[in-house]
């Protein structure tokens, strides 16, 4: 439960964070990494990366670090059946709903483990999503951050993928077009992996922007056919609104952020949405054992600061953001805390980096993001001639 202290009050800038403890109830599986195998000849096997421990310090960062006092916490629910066929197929859902009745654990896809208690947290998520987007279309607040698990990014209309089960950002997406109140929304995802749940969701939609930057990694197998290639631009009426970033491994601080301002922004500035979500993981920094990038403390919190002022600049300063990825127990808790500073326009850093400052040459970055910007100008048709 969230403590008296920890209850909405009044702030003239604020995040509101829905959270709901249940979600510490998914336990994947111990092993090597995320395959759950034991080899037989390890004496110390490691928690899969989706742990709740991760989730833990974000959780007590927000509460008891120097960003508490700008945090209003809010309590998260559980989504209903029919809020989750607003995105995925009642096949699917039948399946997940008959996985979780066996009681057994189950590996949905490759490194993605249903145990008991995961439908329960994997429906909190969906529903804690999904209230902080009401939140804000309900006018209750302009900033609002989902911190949930399970992750939800990978998941697709009709299959779970990448330790994501429902997606939890594609379905507060809908509910903001359905409400009437959204006529086109944009979604950002700086995860280190792309989003390729949330764009195949809207693949052939022209009312959602899909921008993912993440790193050069390709498909990993039938539950994850996407390779996040700039040449997935979206089909039919919605060509050019599923715009990928992938960057060379080892981008970092000035890498992620001369993407962001080159391609991001004016895209995003093209295509004129009037609701903003960033979807976001902590595994893009130089210590996450689940990727190959090296962004910062101070990446994440320009990386805040840039979509704070997208937001005021489109969608009168309505920001919902969605927590994804993020496996270094500490550090990403860390990140989480720059990223909100950026997000609050708090002047100067309220933490130090742990881990201090990681060496960057950008040049290869940035060659790649002028190469993804002229095949955008060629190929996309709202973006030709930028």
């Amino acid at each position: 439960m969230i403590s008296s202290d920890h209850m909405v009050k009044p702030q003239t800038d604020a995040v509101d964070v829905f959270w709901h403890e249940g979600m510490l109830q998914h336990d994947a599986v111990e092993g090597v990494f995320d395959t759950g195998v034991n080899p037989g000849f390890l004496d110390v096997l490691e928690k899969h990366p989706e742990n709740a421990d991760r989730v833990r310090n974000m959780v007590s960062i927000l509460q008891r670090g120097p960003i508490a006092p700008y945090v209003n916490w809010l309590p998260g629910r559980p989504a209903i059946l029919s809020e989750l066929l607003t995105f995925h197929t009642s096949e699917y859902i039948n399946k997940l709903v008959e996985a979780d009745k066996s009681g057994e654990r189950r590996e949905i896809s490759a490194g993605t483990f249903m145990s008991p208690g995961s439908w329960e947290a994997a429906l909190l998520a969906a529903g804690t999503t999904l209230s902080a987007m009401q939140h804000i279309l309900d006018s209750h607040g302009k900033i609002a951050y989902a911190l949930v698990r399970p992750p939800g990014h990978h998941s697709q209309p009709t299959q779970a993928d990448g330790y994501c089960f429902l997606n939890n950002a594609a379905l507060a997406v809908k509910l903001a077009l359905d409400s009437g109140r959204c006529s086109r929304v944009a979604v950002v995802d700086i995860d280190v992996h792309y989003g390729n749940g949330t764009a195949e969701g809207f693949y052939r939609s022209d009312k959602v922007l899909t921008v993912s930057l993440h790193m050069n990694h390709g498909s990993w197998g039938s539950s994850h056919p996407q390779k996040g290639s700039v040449d997935e631009l979206g089909e039919d009426v919605g060509l050019g609104y599923n715009l990928n970033v992938p960057l060379p491994n080892g981008t970092g601080d000035k890498g992620y952020e001369y993407a962001v301002n080159e391609l991001v922004v004016p895209a995003v500035r093209r295509f004129g949405p009037d609701m903003v979500v960033l979807v976001f993981g902590q595994d893009a920094s130089a210590f996450d054992p689940n990727g190959r990038q090296c962004l910062t403390m101070n990446g994440y919190r320009r990386i805040g600061e840039i979509m704070r002022a997208m937001a005021e600049e489109h969608s009168n300063g309505r920001l919902l953001m969605v927590q994804e990825g993020g496996y270094h127990v500490t550090y990403a808790a860390y990140c989480l805390h720059a990223m909100l500073e950026g997000v609050l326009k708090i002047p100067e850093p309220h933490l130090p980096d742990p881990v201090a400052y990681y060496p960057e040459d950008e040049a290869v970055a940035v060659e790649a993001v002028k190469s993804i910007k002229r095949y955008h100008s060629e190929y996309v048709p709202f973006l030709r001639g930028t």
